[in-house]
């Protein structure tokens, strides 16, 4: 089983943050999905570019202090969790995601493979609160 961890700041509000990270008909800023799949308030499926589909059940939701799911898809299963707070700056979001993979071959690149997931998560997340910021500051 793998485990990683990343926090970051955004210069936006703790709601602002909760609203994008949460937001699951919105998430074109996602460079790596091609949709995501509401089933109901608690399941939802994300559908990568190249056809993939991986399955949540959300098991806690404190809005705008902590978010977790469960996740699993035909190599892997595993959980998420991330945690928002307000920071003099703005925001903050701790996310710790542990993954075990389905066949024993996997086991040496999970760890790889979920460290570069969690860079491209945060690096689109960062993306996307800097076009609301800066979108706001317009106004």
């Amino acid at each position: 089983m793998a485990v990683s961890k990343v926090t970051r700041s955004f210069p936006c509000t703790v709601e602002q943050l909760w609203q994008i990270v949460t937001d699951l008909t919105h998430t074109d800023w996602r460079s790596d999905l091609a949709r995501v799949e509401v089933l109901d308030e608690t399941r939802f499926v994300e559908h990568t570019k190249s056809g993939y589909a991986t399955h949540f059940t959300v098991t806690t939701c404190e809005p705008k202090q902590f978010w977790a799911f469960t996740m699993e898809n035909g190599n892997m299963s595993g959980f998420w969790e991330g945690r928002f707070e307000a920071v003099e700056s703005g925001s903050r979001l701790t996310c710790v995601e542990t993954v075990n993979g389905k066949r024993w071959w996997m086991h040496p690149f999970v760890p790889g493979y979920l460290k570069r997931q969690q860079k491209l998560y945060m690096d689109d997340l960062v993306r996307e609160v800097n076009r609301i910021t800066a979108g706001n500051a317009a106004r």
